[in-house]
């Protein structure tokens, strides 16, 4: 059971991880430029987009109004 877990959270960080630094990357953005803009530290953006870190719920919903897309898109839960 827990070796299914951790397969899970993995595969849910991975595409956290890839949508983060795709949206990010359409708007030209620095990982400076958006932790400026949700109100965190570029490390924070970076330990993100390499599945080191998940973010706290409050900066999920941030991204997702930034980047005007829902935490379901977000998490793989929808395209």
């Amino acid at each position: 059971m827990y070796l299914m877990e951790n397969l899970v959270k993995y595969k849910y960080m991975k595409i956290f991880a890839e949508r983060l630094r795709e949206l990010r990357q359409e708007k030209g953005l620095s990982m400076k430029q958006l932790a400026n803009a949700i109100g965190t530290t570029d490390a924070a953006i970076s330990n993100w987009e390499n599945e080191i870190n998940e973010p706290k719920i409050s900066y999920l919903r941030e991204i997702a109004q930034y980047f005007e897309v829902s935490t379901d898109y977000l998490l793989g839960l929808e395209n």
